[in-house]
């Protein structure tokens, strides 16, 4: 191709637009280091929240399975599935949980049953509410003393539930032998049948006052209720207990239900998490928990629970920032799946940030320098042949000079550079004319 047909080739409007290949040359380590940082942060973020979570409660007809419900009403509106498993109780619901190859996620578990000692993969949702121990007792001479049970036919609920566990530790306190009779491991609906029945003499119940045993138990004329006149004293042997009142008329005003206050301790109902539990799942059921337990109650004022205090577990992060602080920032204002993403992206944007913006600065120097380094390259290589010409006058060697000119003018003419840059390249070939009538200065002769 002749040297005329490539400086029209020249004249062509292809060096004014940003050479993509100075580009990726200049810029591919810089790449290479955005993507390593990406590796890196990839290798930190957060999954994304399971679909489905279990908890572990009790009996059907307790309220660990009704609140469970309800909670499973509210993560299913977020697009989040709650199993809900029945089991025999609290200590049943700690080894699951607490098991190596755990299959629950959440469980209930009663105030005292354990402490952060044992398990340290546990952490805590926080006590949800009182759970008082109800001493039920058929008609008949008055009793406001545990140690009055002594050789009475009576039930404290089943191997692995809180209630047998607290009933043992206060009947042994109290000098009562644990009981052997048939029917002493009943609870719920079962214990308050038998005790109806006259095949018990007294039930122990540890449960809410919206336990369904409970409340029928205290419509029940026949049935009578011990108002406990050493409350005061359990506190001080176990801790976890507190003492509440069941104010007079508090069930039932018309019918006077109780006919005077009851005293009662009572321990919390306790939601109980891995220590593994998706922070998004957590906030979730913090939300839930704080929607149906902060109502007042018979035992509670109004935002007395869900409460960070007196938990047999270290406090779930997630959760104890959603009691203080409430919402999390970005699902105030996204649903739940944008904000869980938006979340776990904030991984991946921080380090890409912090590498962007202080590249941000040397990337258009790599880029110039890429450009102009072409031109320099050719201004070099006419400088050598500048000054080789001017040290050797041989004439012989005029035709060997034009030819390396040439192929100087050659690649410069076909440089492809953004038009910012073409006055650098009108200035290259100006010199590239100026050597060119030295050289024919040269062929002329003095």
């Amino acid at each position: 191709m002749a040297v005329e047909e490539k400086r029209k080739m020249f004249r062509m409007p292809q060096g004014e637009t940003i050479s993509l290949r100075d580009m990726f040359l200049a810029w591919w380590p810089v790449l290479l280091l955005v993507v390593l940082g990406f590796a890196v942060a990839a290798m930190f973020i957060k999954p994304a929240p399971p679909s489905r979570v279990t908890i572990a409660t009790g009996a059907e007809d307790g309220a660990y399975y009704f609140f469970a419900g309800q909670y499973a009403d509210i993560l299913d509106s977020y697009g989040i599935k709650l199993d809900v498993r029945t089991t025999s109780g609290s200590v049943e619901n700690f080894k699951l949980l607490a098991a190596d190859d755990p299959d629950v996620d959440i469980a209930f578990i009663q105030g005292g049953i354990t402490n952060n000692e044992e398990n340290m993969d546990l952490e805590s949702l926080g006590a949800m509410y009182y759970e008082p121990v109800w001493v039920f007792y058929r008609g008949g001479a008055s009793m406001d003393r545990i140690s009055q049970l002594k050789g009475k036919r009576l039930a404290i609920g089943p191997e692995g539930s809180g209630t047998r566990k607290l009933a043992r530790d206060l009947l042994h306190v109290n000098g009562v032998d644990e009981p052997k009779m048939k029917g002493h491991e009943l609870t719920g609906e079962a214990a308050a049948k038998a005790l109806r029945e006259g095949r018990l003499d007294a039930a122990l119940f540890v449960a809410s006052a919206q336990s369904k045993a409970v409340r029928g138990l205290l419509h029940d004329q026949s049935m009578r209720l011990m108002s406990l006149s050493q409350a005061d004293a359990y506190p001080k042997h176990f801790p976890h207990l507190s003492v509440v009142v069941l104010p007079r008329g508090a069930i039932d005003l018309s019918r006077d239900i109780p006919a005077q206050d009851v005293h009662l301790v009572a321990t919390t109902a306790n939601l109980v998490v891995r220590d593994d539990l998706h922070p998004a799942i957590a906030n979730l059921m913090a939300a839930a928990v704080k929607e149906i337990h902060s109502r007042p109650s018979l035992f509670a004022v109004e935002d007395k629970f869900p409460s960070t205090r007196d938990v047999d577990f270290p406090m779930n992060a997630a959760a104890e920032r959603y009691y203080k602080s409430g919402e999390p920032f970005l699902q105030r204002f996204l649903p739940f799946w944008a904000a869980n993403l938006v979340d776990r992206l904030i991984v991946l944007l921080v380090p890409l940030l912090a590498l962007v913006l202080p590249l941000a600065r040397v990337l258009p120097a790599l880029y110039q320098w890429r450009i102009r380094s072409r031109i320099y390259r050719n201004y070099g290589e006419l400088k050598f042949l500048e000054a080789e010409v001017a040290g050797n006058a041989d004439r012989s060697k005029i035709a060997e000079y034009l030819a390396r000119l040439d192929r100087i003018e050659d690649r410069v003419n076909l440089m492809r550079i953004p038009l910012a840059y073409h006055e650098q390249m009108y200035t290259l070939r100006g010199h590239i004319d100026l050597v060119r009538a030295r050289i024919a200065k040269l062929a002329v002769g003095p």
